[in-house]
């Protein structure tokens, strides 16, 4: 089983003008949420750790994960409104955002929130601004150093300097989480903006020496690059229409997952010795699960019988 922890929004789309305005398009979304709806529908068994609200936006985003099959046992509900994401997209459908979560439910998760999690839950993933954004910040790196040995760690950093613009902050908590994962997928841009005087393979060769066992490297059309110790490996992107880019990066994450775990390769040990060819089949699965994503509006994530 899977946890994914971190936070669950409203991605808002403008869907036109209308005669007092302008319509728009809310759809359930956040990071670390599309990864267990992601996971969920590639038949894995994942649960959702996160604060969402009471409010009538929370019930949809908690409504989305139970109809996904995704378990909400570990999803604690508070009295504060939900975030709200404004998605905008160039003329190549690559998002930008602008957040509106000041005081919202995902930014609240206490220690005293949490619950023990199933013994079933072999992997836990980390993602996005929860891991900036206090308390939940402070929570989850609690709990992500309390697992640590204990069950597979995954992070993916998904840089939102709208939400936190100090880079700062965010190369700290990166360097952190880099030695505490022992699966770091993060993307091109994202390094770009953190380290633009450096060359990708450095960094991940610093996240390796730090303890990190993978580190992934995403880059949009151009596919994903791979490191382990003494090891890169490179897959391609499958050709595709691009709708939008919204949820991709999640998708290829959520993919790549559940492909290691059908691997058996859910412990550090075991993602170390993961034969080459294997590796190299979970990330060709990961890209063609994104790409996928990619042909259709929002994060529409793919089901496993569109990726046999």
């Amino acid at each position: 089983m899977f946890m994914v922890c971190g936070e669950a929004l409203m991605d808002v789309f403008g869907a036109g003008e209308s005669a007092e305005g302008v319509a728009l398009d809310a759809r359930v979304g956040g990071s670390p949420f599309n990864v267990a709806r992601g996971l969920a529908r590639l038949s894995c068994e994942v649960g959702f750790l996160g604060a969402v609200s009471t409010d009538f936006l929370g019930e949809r985003l908690v409504a989305a994960l139970r109809d996904e099959g995704v378990d909400t046992g570990c999803v604690a509900r508070l009295e504060a409104p939900t975030t709200l994401s404004l998605v905008g997209l160039d003329e190549r459908g690559v998002p930008s955002y602008a957040f509106h979560g000041a005081g919202c439910a995902d930014r609240l998760l206490q220690p005293r929130h949490l619950c023990p999690l199933p013994d079933a839950v072999r992997a836990l993933h980390f993602g996005s601004y929860a891991m900036v954004v206090e308390p939940t910040a402070g929570t989850l790196h609690a709990l992500a150093a309390a697992e640590r040995g204990r069950r597979l760690i995954a992070y993916d950093p998904n840089i939102r300097l709208n939400v936190e613009p100090d880079l700062e902050r965010w190369r700290g908590v990166v360097r952190a989480m880099s030695a505490r994962a022992d699966l770091v997928k993060v993307s091109d841009e994202d390094l770009r903006l953190l380290h633009p005087e450096l060359a990708v393979e450095d960094i991940a060769q610093d996240w390796l020496e730090a303890g990190c066992t993978l580190v992934v490297v995403t880059r949009g059309a151009e596919g994903a690059l791979a490191w382990r110790r003494g090891e890169r490996l490179q897959v391609p992107a499958p050709k595709t229409t691009v709708v939008d880019s919204v949820g991709a990066g999640d998708t290829f994450q959520a993919a790549l997952l559940c492909a290691l775990g059908e691997a058996g390769a859910l412990d550090a040990a075991a993602l170390a010795a993961l034969p080459a060819r294997s590796l190299e089949q979970a990330l060709r699965f990961a890209a063609r699960a994104a790409a996928l994503t990619c042909s259709r509006r929002g994060a529409d994530m793919p089901r496993a019988a569109e990726l046999r």
